[in-house]
Parts: structure tokens; sequence; C-alpha cells
């Protein structure tokens, strides 16, 4: 029943450009899922349901449906590196009505499909993302492995003396390693990493930051879950050491950015200009 009082995709549009304004007209999704949380006022129960059986919560990939039609709307844009920002007609947007815009968007998208004879996109549920099909396999993976895989993860980082660790009453942490920034100055950081299907909850992250206290400043927990929003704000609170947190989809997108178990195969995509042999 909470799965029904998360909001629609199209009445997620208005606060995600409202929440885009107030963050100054750029966001990270990180930034901007909160941001819409406090907008509309959501409970962290609602906020906090899962998405199936993936590492997304409800919110979150109804949001991500928001983005895709405002996006194809011309109100928001995205770059390479995930962030998404107020186009000009977005900035001046004062009404935004997201029933509507998804009229507008399938109506083009329906006659774009007829003049190409392409078939319309299937829903993204019927056939998982690859980021999805991707976590479903690090989930299986066995739990040593998983260790191995963040280590070198860390290590095609940048990190240099990557180590995984399992002394006994070491309150979960499962390895170190040092970051150098500009090859001048080192940072130790402890690691913790956890196969989890759902959320993790704040818990885990104070335990977690307990186990750092005198052993290092800079911690990360690599989950192939998500987090819940406790634990987010939990992770960055003020007075405390913060804690970097790489869920499933992060962690899905750097195995792609460093080609790790992951291949790119590009399609070549050819078009016919009929305008062009109608001049000749």
């Amino acid at each position: 029943m909470r799965k029904n009082k998360v909001p629609k995709f199209d009445a997620l549009m208005r606060p995600s450009v409202e929440a885009l304004k107030r963050l100054g007209g750029s966001a990270s999704i990180d930034e901007l899922v909160p941001e819409i949380v406090r907008l509309l006022g959501l409970s962290d129960e609602v906020a906090n349901v899962p998405h199936g059986t993936t590492s997304r919560t409800e919110l979150e990939y109804r949001a991500g449906w928001a983005r895709t039609y405002l996006r194809k709307a011309g109100l928001i844009e995205n770059s390479e590196r995930g962030v998404w920002a107020l186009t000009p007609k977005g900035a001046k947007a004062a009404n935004i009505d997201g029933r509507q815009i998804a009229r507008d968007v399938a109506k083009s998208e329906r006659a774009t499909a007829n003049e190409s004879n392409a078939p319309i996109a299937e829903d993204p549920e019927a056939t998982p993302p690859w980021e999805d099909r991707l976590i479903a396999v690090l989930q299986a993976m066995d739990p040593v492995a998983f260790e191995r895989l963040c280590q070198r993860v860390l290590r095609e980082s940048g990190f240099i003396e990557v180590e995984v660790t399992k002394r006994g009453g070491d309150g979960g942490l499962d390895g170190f390693g040092t970051i150098r920034i500009a090859g001048l100055i080192s940072f130790n950081v402890l690691f913790q990493s956890k196969r989890y299907k759902g959320n993790i909850g704040p818990d885990v992250v104070r335990d977690f930051r307990g186990a750092m206290v005198g052993r290092s400043d800079k911690g990360m927990i690599i989950s192939t879950g998500g987090f819940t929003l406790e634990a987010r704000r939990e992770a960055t609170r003020d007075g405390a050491p913060p804690i970097d947190l790489i869920d499933g989809r992060l962690l899905a997108a750097k195995l792609k950015e460093l080609k790790l178990g992951v291949r790119t195969n590009l399609v070549e995509h050819v078009e016919v200009s009929v305008e062009w042999f109608q001049e000749i």
C-alpha cells in the first residue's frame, strides 16, 4: 500500500523543475531527489519504498521517468557526468502541467514512429536496463569475490596500497586504501563492501563510523543496493567524519566507465534523407 502513496511520474515533473530552480539551476540525482522529498513533504517511509528488487526506490524510478519526459519536452538537459540542468525554456517555465507534457511527448513519439515505421520504445520495466541486470549479477557473487571486485575498482580508480582485511573486531571494516590527489596529498580511506538487496539504513552508517574512530577520517561504503534518506543524512551529518556512499547505480556506472566486466557495443545508425533524393 505504501507504493500507492508515491507520486506518479507526471506529478513529479513540476517539483523536479522547482527543485532544480531551488538548487541553482542544476543538480545531481543525489541532490535532486531529496529536494523533491522536501518540496512535497514526503515521509521517509514513502520516500524509501523500494522499486522491485532493484537498488532504486520507487520515488527515484518515477522521478527518472519525470526527467525523461521533461528532457524530451526541452525543459531540462543532462550531461555525461549525470548532472541535470534547466534549459532556458525550463528556467522561464512558470506552470508545469505534467499530464499535458506526458500527452504531448507521447503524441510526438507516435508521430515519429509512424513516419519512420519504427516501433515505439518498450517500457523499461518489461526489459530491465543494463544497470539492473549488472546489479543482479553483483548481488549473486560470492562475498569474498565481491570484496576483491571492490578492491579492483578502487585500484583502477587511482587508489594505492588497497588491502582487503577480515580481522576479528574490525567492526565491519572490509579493507583500506590510500588515495593520492595531484600526486602530492594522500588520504587513508577505510571501506566496507555490502552485497545488499534493498536499501541500507542509518544504523549501518553509524556502526561503520564507530569502527573508523582512531583509524581514519574518511570512509566509504560500497553497496549493490541503495541507501535510505536517513542513511544519506547520517553519512554527511555535521560534526561527524563524512562517509561516501556508493550505491548500486553508481557502482554500475563506475564498472562501465572502467570497462570491468561491462562492454559497450556501438551500433551503426543509418538515416536516409528523403529530401536529398527529391532534390536531385
